[in-house]
C-alpha cells in the first residue's frame, strides 16, 4: 500500500518547480499557515442528519510525540450512532469529531515516537479517537499498529465487532472443540465474526436471525461464512429444535445482543451451568429471565463492553496488542473476512448515515477518505 500524502510533503518527496518560484512572503506566509483537514463534526446531540456536519479544521501541530496519520477508511457503526444522539454510556467532549473505528496510514512522526514509523497501518486502541476525518496528530499510545498486508476494509472494522466476538468466545466459557454456542443477531458484524472466529477453533455455531423477505440470501451468506445451523427467532420456539440438538450439542454460551423475548428463548436451550453475555439491546426491551432457568438449570448472566475492556486494559496494552495480531493471524490465513460494506467517500457522509440506520441493512457503510 503506498504511503498516503498528508497536507504536506511526505518524507523524501521532492518540492514541486513552483516552491522555488515564489516570492520571499509568500513563502514565508504558506510556511506560518497551520495544516488544515476536514472532519466530520457535532457541536450538540442530536439526530446525525441534523447535527453533523463536515468542517475544515486547524490540524495540531507535530511536536516530539505526535503522530500524523492520514485516515484511509472509518465505517459508520450503532455506538458512532449512539454517541451523537447522546444516548450512549460514553460520551467525548463537545464539539467532538465522530467515529470510534477506522484505519490510517502514518505519514509522519515526532522525534519521541519509537514504535510507529511513516508507511505503518495503525488502528484506535480505543473509543472516542475522532476517525471520520481525512486526518490528524494522535498520541503514540492512543494507536495499534498492524500487519501491512491487512486489506483494508478488514483493517477498518477490526478494532470494535471481531475484538467483541473475540473476548466473548475467550473470556466467559472454556471452550474447545466440538462444543457449541448460540446467538442471536447472527447477522450483525459481531455475529459474522463470531461465526468466523468459531470455525476456525472448531466450535458449532447456532446463529438466529430475524425474518425477513431476502432471508436465503442471508443464510447462505452465514453458512457461506461458516455457520453450522441458522434459524428464525420463530423457528427457535418451535418444538423441532430438539432434533437440531441431535446433531449438536447443546451450547455452554449464549450471546445476545437483541434482549426480550429472544434472550428467554436462547436460554431455553443453554445447558445446565451455562452463561448468556449481553453485549446489546437491538429490540430496546429488557433481558427477561425465567425464574426455573436460575433455579433448576444454575444458568450465569454477565454483560460485556469492547470499551471497558479496553479500558481495564490501559497499562497492559500488549494483551490489546496480541488480541489484534492474534485476529490479523486469521486474516491473512483467509479464517476472518470483514462484513459486507459499501464505500462511501466522506463528502457523501449524509448518504452513509442515511443507510446505516435503515433496517435489514446487510452491508456496513464505510466511509473513505
Amino acid at each position: 500500500m503506498r504511503l498516503a500524502k498528508g497536507l504536506g510533503l511526505a518524507r523524501g518527496a521532492r518540492p514541486l518547480l513552483g516552491t522555488f518560484l515564489r516570492p520571499r512572503a509568500a513563502v514565508a506566509a504558506a510556511a506560518a499557515a497551520p495544516a488544515r483537514c476536514q472532519a466530520l463534526v457535532y457541536e450538540q446531540h442530536g439526530e446525525p442528519a441534523r447535527v453533523l456536519q463536515l468542517k475544515d479544521l486547524e490540524r495540531a501541530e507535530l511536536g516530539h510525540s505526535g503522530v500524523h496519520v492520514k485516515m484511509l477508511a472509518a465505517p459508520i457503526n450503532p455506538a458512532d450512532i449512539n454517541m451523537i444522539q447522546g444516548t450512549y454510556a460514553l460520551l467525548p467532549d463537545l464539539p467532538a469529531v465522530g467515529g470510534n473505528e477506522g484505519v490510517g496510514q502514518v505519514v509522519e512522526v515526532g522525534s519521541h515516537v519509537t514504535s510507529l514509523k511513516p508507511g505503518d497501518l495503525v488502528i484506535p486502541a480505543d473509543a472516542e479517537l475522532g476517525t471520520w476525518r481525512t486526518d490528524a496528530v494522535f498520541s503514540e499510545e492512543t494507536l495499534v499498529k498492524l500487519p501491512p498486508d491487512i486489506p483494508l476494509l478488514c483493517a477498518a472494522t477490526l478494532s470494535v465487532n471481531p475484538c467483541t466476538a473475540y473476548r466473548m468466545l475467550a473470556d466467559f466459557e472454556t471452550l474447545g472443540p466440538g462444543d457449541s454456542i448460540i446467538q442471536n443477531a447472527a447477522n450483525s458484524g459481531v455475529g459474522q465474526a463470531v461465526i468466523q472466529i468459531a470455525a476456525a477453533l472448531g466450535i458449532k455455531t447456532i446463529n438466529v436471525i430475524r425474518d425477513r423477505p431476502n432471508l436465503q440470501e442471508v443464510v447462505d451468506r452465514l453458512t457461506s461464512l461458516g455457520a453450522d445451523h441458522v434459524v428464525t427467532e420463530e423457528m427457535l420456539r418451535k418444538p423441532e429444535m430438539k432434533d437440531l440438538f441431535k446433531k449438536v450439542p447443546k451450547p455452554r454460551l449464549a450471546l445476545n445482543c437483541v434482549g426480550g423475548k429472544s434472550t428467554t428463548e436462547m436460554l431455553r436451550h443453554i445447558q445446565q451451568k451455562g452463561t448468556m453475555v449481553t453485549y446489546g439491546g437491538m429490540a430496546k426491551q429488557p433481558v427477561t429471565v425465567p425464574v426455573s432457568a436460575f433455579i433448576f438449570k444454575d444458568v450465569k448472566l454477565r454483560g460485556f463492553w469492547m470499551t471497558q475492556w479496553k479500558k481495564d486494559q490501559s497499562q497492559n496494552k500488549d494483551r490489546l496488542t496480541g488480541m489484534i495480531l492474534t485476529l490479523c493471524d486469521l486474516i491473512q490465513k483467509g479464517q476472518l473476512t470483514a462484513p459486507a460494506c459499501t464505500q462511501v467517500p466522506l463528502k457523501d457522509y449524509r448518504i452513509a448515515l442515511e443507510a446505516s440506520m435503515k433496517p435489514f441493512i446487510s452491508s456496513k457503510q464505510v466511509l473513505t477518505m
